[in-house]
């Protein structure tokens, strides 16, 4: 895992959060409870579940990209990462 892919998950994780109901739709579709997300941020497999949930939904994704100073690339490269799918 790199770290900077880490480091970005936890940034996005911030920026979800700022909004109640992305947050509710975050833990609704990863099926974690808030205790369980916050136990769980230093897995591979929480971080990458963070940024699939931008992924999956392209305005989320591009907001956030702009909130971050990002390009959205930058996010969907690093879920890829951390989901396994290339080194």
């Amino acid at each position: 895992m790199h770290d900077d892919d880490a480091a970005l998950a936890l940034q996005a994780l911030g920026w979800i959060l700022s909004d109640e109901p992305r947050a509710e739709r975050l833990l609704a579709l990863t099926g974690l409870a808030p205790d369980e997300l916050r136990a769980s941020l230093s897995e591979r497999a929480t971080l990458a579940a963070i940024l699939s949930f931008l992924t999956a939904h392209e305005y989320d994704l591009v907001a956030c990209a702009d909130a971050l100073q990002v390009p959205p690339a930058t996010i969907a490269a690093a879920s890829e990462r951390l989901e396994g799918m290339r080194i």
